[in-house]
């Protein structure tokens, strides 16, 4: 059961975690150890549209991967946090330096790790298969699991709240 939301926040900031939200959650090493993850690619046409938005796109993960590094820059994701111990603590700095108010903000989690920023900002979102504690701690929940097109739908939920999808999405529609 998702936590209701009175009012659709007036957005400014949205931050993702990672695995399990961007990803499927399976974290693919060679012999090696090198990594590989799959994304999905409409969740990457979606991060696109959010960023010709007003808002700005940020990645908080708990881990360090030359893979993100390669995938947000193709994004044009700017501001990534990766190999973070402490993701509230992240969030309260970016807070701090970018002047927000926490319900300025959104945050796409899965698992309890999150649930800290979850719990402070001013729109929470997780895919369908994140943890109990997490769907129960939630304003929207995608249809889609983690890394099948649930950033997808999280992004069309706010821009269309927000009154912005028939914009970004009126060059496809001539």
């Amino acid at each position: 059961m998702t936590k209701a939301l009175p009012v659709f926040p007036k957005l400014k900031w949205v931050g993702f975690d990672v695995d399990g939200v961007m990803t499927d959650g399976g974290i693919y090493l060679d012999d090696n150890g090198r990594q590989s993850k799959r994304f999905h690619s409409r969740d990457g046409h979606g991060l696109k549209m959010l960023l010709r938005s007003s808002l700005r796109v940020c990645v908080i993960t708990g881990r360090q991967s030359g893979v993100m590094e390669h995938r947000a820059k193709e994004m044009g994701i700017v501001e990534m946090h990766q190999d973070v111990k402490d993701k509230l603590a992240v969030y309260e700095q970016i807070l701090k330096k970018d002047a927000l108010l926490p319900e300025e903000t959104a945050f796409a989690g899965d698992d309890l790790v999150d649930l800290p920023i979850l719990l402070r900002c001013g729109l929470a979102m997780a895919p369908a298969d994140a943890c109990p504690e997490v769907l129960e701690n939630v304003h929207f929940v995608s249809r889609s699991p983690a890394g099948h097109g649930a950033v997808r739908e999280m992004v069309e939920f706010m821009l269309k709240n927000m009154g912005l999808w028939d914009e970004l999405t009126a060059q496809y529609l001539r």
